[in-house]
C-alpha cells in the first residue's frame, strides 16, 4: 500500500474544543456581586422611605394627645373629621374629576399631536419639537399671571374647566413627545399595508396602530392623572369657593398658623395618597412596558 493510499482510508483526527474555564471566586464578574451588596443598600433606602409612611400612618390611627408608637387602640376619628367636618368628600370628588378629564385630553390630543410629529415632514418640525423640549424648563408659576387673566376674560375663574385646561396645556409638551416615540417604534409598513387593503388613514391608524400603543398611552394617561392629581398651585389661584377646591388645597388649610391638627392632615395625606398607590400598583407593568418603549427612537 503506498503512502497516498494509507492516508487517505486513515481517519481523520477528531478535533476537541477545551472546556471553558467554570468562574470561581477569584475570577468572578464584576456583574455578579454577593447579594448582600444588592439587598443592604436596598434595604436601607427601603427603610428610609417607610418610616415616613408609617409615621403618617401613626398620626391618623392613634387617638387625639397619644403619644404611643404603636397605633393602639385603632381610632378612625381622624378619617371622619377630615371627610366630613373640613369637607374631604368634596375635595376628593373634585380632585377625582380634574384628574380624569385631565387625563382623557391630554391622551387625545398628545395621541394627534404625536401622530403628526412621528409621520408627518413639515419645514419648522425640528424647530416646533426643540420648543417642546424648552417649554419643559419653564415653571408652572411663570404660567399662573398670562393663564390667569385669560380665564378672567372668558370668565372661567372658580371653575374646575380652568384647572383642567391649565392642568392639560402643562402636561402635552413631555405626552407629545413620548406619544410620538411610541408612534416611531410601529413599523410604518403596517398602516401601508391596510391601506392596500383598502382602510384610509384613520381607520389604518385605529384598527392597526392603536392597539399596539396601549402601553404607551397607559403611561403618559396615568402621569398627567397623578399630576394633576397632586398639583396644587393651579387649584390655589384659579379656585376661590371651598366646594371647588381640590385635595393639595384641602390639605393646606389643615395648616393655620397658630396650630396644626397632626391627626387630621395625616388621615388627610392618607386620603390623598390611597388613589396614586391604587393606580400605580394596577398599571405597573403597563407603566414600565410604556416608558421603557417611549425613551427609545425607533
Amino acid at each position: 500500500m503506498s503512502v497516498k493510499e494509507a492516508t487517505k482510508t486513515a481517519p481523520a483526527p477528531v478535533r476537541t474544543t477545551p472546556e471553558p474555564p467554570r468562574p470561581t471566586k477569584k475570577n468572578r464578574a464584576w456583574d455578579e456581586a454577593p447579594r448582600w451588596q444588592i439587598y443592604l443598600p436596598l434595604g436601607i433606602y427601603l427603610l428610609f422611605t417607610l418610616i415616613p409612611f408609617y409615621w403618617i400612618l401613626l398620626f391618623s390611627l392613634r387617638p387625639a394627645g397619644s403619644t404611643s408608637l404603636v397605633p393602639w387602640p385603632i381610632t378612625f376619628e381622624h378619617f371622619e373629621k377630615v371627610w366630613t367636618d373640613r369637607s374631604f368628600g368634596t375635595y376628593f370628588a373634585n380632585s377625582v374629576l380634574v384628574g380624569v378629564a385631565t387625563l382623557l385630553m391630554t391622551t387625545l390630543v398628545a395621541l394627534a399631536g404625536g401622530y403628526a410629529l412621528a409621520r408627518f415632514d413639515f419645514k419648522i418640525k425640528r424647530w416646533f419639537m426643540l420648543a417642546l423640549l424648552c417649554s419643559q424648563f419653564v415653571p408652572g408659576a411663570l404660567l399662573l399671571v398670562p393663564l390667569f387673566e385669560i380665564f378672567a376674560e372668558l370668565k372661567m375663574i372658580n371653575s374646575l374647566g380652568s384647572v383642567i385646561l391649565a392642568e392639560t396645556v402643562f402636561q402635552l409638551p413631555l405626552s407629545m413627545i413620548l406619544i410620538s416615540n411610541f408612534i416611531k417604534n410601529v413599523p410604518y409598513s403596517l398602516e401601508e399595508a391596510a391601506w392596500v387593503d383598502g382602510c384610509n388613514r384613520m381607520t389604518a391608524f385605529r384598527i392597526v396602530v392603536l392597539p399596539l400603543l396601549r402601553p404607551g398611552l397607559i403611561a403618559v394617561g396615568s402621569f398627567a392623572f397623578v399630576h394633576s392629581w397632586n398639583h396644587f398651585l393651579f387649584a390655589l389661584m384659579f379656585l376661590n369657593n371651598q366646594d371647588k377646591q381640590t385635595i393639595p388645597v384641602g390639605l393646606n388649610s389643615l395648616m393655620s398658623a397658630d396650630s396644626v391638627d397632626l391627626g387630621a392632615l395625616a388621615a388627610g395625606g392618607i386620603i390623598a395618597a390611597v388613589p396614586v398607590v391604587i393606580v400605580f400598583a394596577f398599571i405597573q407593568k403597563w407603566l414600565i412596558t410604556g416608558f421603557s418603549a417611549g425613551a427609545v427612537k425607533g
